[in-house]
């Protein structure tokens, strides 16, 4: 990494220390979205913006060496179909796309929403890998850095 790449070494200390815990609450909100305000898609965009803070921190050379810019992509396609699995499972199992077929389990338990969770996580991935690949392409077009 050149020393011209990304911001100040202070922005990068705090990124380093920072990235981590906003993951973490990102992952928090997506899991606890049946049962407090949140869910996938606030989930999602934290986990992205945590993601483009290391971006906007460390330059798009760091990034793309940290994170495996193609593992995102397949994780988001995959997140897309997934969700359809679980809808399509609702149809032959509970009667209507997207049917609650799992077990409800006990009331204001993690486990407590059924399929409802298992969506959060899926839209959650979907969320998060598609804003954060969205950003990447465009930091990467010349038409945006007017070249």
């Amino acid at each position: 990494m050149q020393q011209n790449d990304g911001m100040t070494l202070i922005v990068k200390t705090v990124t380093r220390i920072s990235v981590w815990m906003i993951l973490l609450y990102g992952i928090y909100i997506i899991f606890h979205g049946h049962l407090s305000p949140g869910g996938g898609f606030a989930g999602g965009v934290i986990i992205a913006l945590a993601l483009l803070n290391v971006l906007l921190a460390f330059g798009r050379k760091f990034t793309s060496e940290w994170l495996n810019i193609s593992f995102l992509h397949d994780l988001e396609s995959a997140s897309a179909t997934l969700f359809l699995v679980i809808g399509i499972l609702g149809i032959s199992l509970g009667g209507a796309f997207l049917a609650n077929f799992m077990n409800k389990g006990e009331l204001f338990a993690l486990l407590s929403a059924g399929t409802i969770l298992t969506l959060n996580i899926f839209i959650g991935i979907k969320v998060g890998m598609s804003l954060f690949l969205v950003v990447w392409v465009l930091a990467g077009s010349k038409i945006v850095k007017g070249e």
